[in-house]
């Protein structure tokens, strides 16, 4: 009597069960490897978006007039410098419209104003209209080779202070970097004052630039350290990204000293 070879019914159900069983285990294994290809690179999406935003920051606080920095906590204004040069005489009567300087070498926009010297005067003179004070009004544009800086229309003024090194500084309007929701603006072209406005009235009335998304609402905070007899002011910041899928965050910080010329 013949006999055929087969599987029993047994065997047949511990293999389908051994299988079922791998399949689960590559399958985990899978996902958790994707997972994790997945984690990293939203990882590393965040840190390159950190450092665009540390590395504009930087650059832009780096060109400005060292004693206008200042900070609220979640925002940090300054005056840009445009320019730079050395005066041979400032305003003198009975105009006091002009002053008399060595060439930028560069052209420079008009409506834009001179700045001589200014620790004297404090820091919300910088961006006030005081005569006397540290701030001229708006100027004339002057070419690269021009000797003598003039200011717009019949305007006059006196400068308060005079700079030990003859330095005198062209800088352009006021610019703000801050917070609003999960964004971080860069702000430009709001009114002119000696407060420093909050997000609410930067958002009414500057033009905002979005610097960066997905940032963790409130963790952006800007410190500024004054200037001292042995060291120039540092700038200090941090914030923090957030995924937006996971909640994963990154925490950036960093220190920027502004430099004491441009």
């Amino acid at each position: 009597m013949s006999r055929s070879s087969g599987f029993t019914l047994i065997e047949l159900v511990i293999v389908i069960v051994l299988l079922a069983i791998v399949a689960t285990i590559s399958v985990q294994f899978v996902a958790l490897s994707t997972r994790g290809a997945l984690d990293v690179g939203s990882r590393q999406q965040r840190a390159l978006q950190s450092v665009v935003i540390s590395e504009q920051i930087t650059r832009e606080v780096r060109e400005a007039f060292p004693l206008s920095v200042r900070s609220n906590g979640p925002c940090l204004e300054w005056l840009p410098i445009v320019a730079a040069t050395r005066y041979e005489r400032l305003t003198t009567g009975p105009d006091f419209d002009e002053v008399t300087i060595s060439p930028f070498g560069r052209a420079v926009s008009g409506g834009l104003r001179a700045i001589v010297y200014g620790y004297g005067s404090g820091q919300s003179a910088l961006y006030d209209n005081l005569n006397p004070g540290p701030v001229s009004p708006p100027i004339d544009p002057v070419s690269a080779g021009d000797t003598a800086l003039h200011f717009s229309g019949t305007a006059s003024h006196r400068f308060r202070e005079r700079s030990p090194e003859k330095r005198i500084f062209v800088v352009g309007n006021r610019v703000s970097i801050c917070q609003n929701t999960d964004r971080l603006y860069r702000f430009s072209g709001y009114s002119h004052g000696s407060g420093q406005p909050d997000q609410t009235t930067l958002m009414a009335s500057g033009t905002g630039a979005v610097l960066g998304a997905n940032v963790e609402p409130g963790s952006v905070e800007f410190r500024v350290t004054p200037p001292s007899l042995q060291r120039a002011a540092v700038v200090s910041f941090a914030f923090q990204l957030v995924d937006p899928q996971s909640g994963e965050t990154t925490l950036v910080t960093q220190e920027v000293q502004v430099r004491n010329v441009p």
